[in-house]
């Protein structure tokens, strides 16, 4: 088993014992498993899989994998529960506006993530 600890600003959002974790990183997903080599890695916007629960919409940050733990850093994680699906398809509505407008002004990188992130919590809703 794998104990997983997902903290952001306003504390622990998530604790518990699972068979695997599955997320992205900034050079690709990966599945950790029981004695899994130890790793730190930096994390994009992804579904969190978790063996024994429901999927999470994780906004991105740092994880830190040694002796069976899992320790997540996040700036937002959302379960499928917490995700308001009108707010992320408005949200990525505005996201793909602001990209498809090529004002030399809108910050491309910012809206980009933006669509990312909202792309993320509509398919953890399911749809």
């Amino acid at each position: 088993m794998i104990h997983i600890k997902v903290v952001t600003p306003r504390g622990t959002y998530l604790e518990s014992d699972v068979d695997s974790v599955h997320m992205k990183t900034v050079v690709g997903e990966i599945t950790l498993l029981p004695n899994h080599t130890p790793l730190f890695a930096a994390l994009v916007p992804c579904r969190l899989d978790l063996k024994q629960e429901a999927p999470y919409a994780l906004a991105g940050g740092f994880t830190k994998f040694e002796k069976d733990r899992c320790l997540i850093l996040t700036d937002a994680i959302e379960g499928r529960k917490d995700i308001d699906i009108e707010r992320a398809r408005q949200a990525a509505k505005r996201a793909q506006d602001r990209l498809d407008k090529k004002d030399p002004k809108t910050n491309m990188q910012r809206a980009q993530l933006a669509l990312a992130r909202a792309i993320n919590r509509i398919s953890v809703y399911g749809g």
